[in-house]
């Protein structure tokens, strides 16, 4: 049974309240097919469970099989400094097959945000250390692909398909009880 070395703190980017019963940790990657699809299936999770889940994301570009992961992390780290990190999250998913750098300037522009300063903090390596944070934060974890989710700070492997997160999240509330 793996933990989660990097409790989940303000600095996550969570969508939930903090005092929730049940807590879900995606380790992902934006150019990931597999996280596409898992983004999905956690709007889902989320709506259903409302207030009693919270759901961070913390960036694990794979870099050597996914060339844009890095600068759509860095993009959604941009973002999130202007407010817009969830925004920017399923923008970047919803285009993911066409992930490229034009794609990621025009999701930047579609929320209102500049894409010269975006230019700048990619040139610039303004967001990279984040990302490469909760990088290392997933490697201590024993997070080696994405999407890798923690539930509760335990690692869950097991499937991430709808009826079956929502079993073992029920049972984690009945836990939690």
């Amino acid at each position: 049974m793996t933990e989660l070395r990097a409790p989940v703190t303000a600095d996550d980017h969570a969508a939930g309240p903090a005092n929730a019963p049940v807590t879900l940790v995606e380790y992902g990657d934006y150019e990931c097919p597999h996280c596409a699809r898992a983004s999905g299936i956690l709007h889902q999770v989320r709506r259903h469970f409302g207030p009693q889940l919270r759901l961070a994301f913390r960036n694990f570009p794979l870099t050597r099989m996914h060339p844009h992961a890095q600068a759509a992390a860095e993009t959604a780290e941009f973002a999130a400094a202007h407010g817009k990190f969830w925004e920017m999250h399923d923008l970047l998913f919803e285009h993911q097959p066409r992930l490229s750098s034009a794609v990621v300037l025009e999701l930047t522009r579609q929320l209102g945000l500049s894409t010269h300063a975006l230019s700048l903090a990619l040139d610039e390596g303004h967001f990279a250390e984040r990302v490469r944070s909760d990088f290392a934060g997933g490697v201590r974890s024993g997070v080696n692909g994405t999407p890798t989710f923690f539930l509760n700070g335990v690692r869950y492997d097991g499937s991430w398909e709808f009826p079956e997160l929502l079993l073992v999240i029920d049972r984690a509330l009945e836990a939690a009880a």
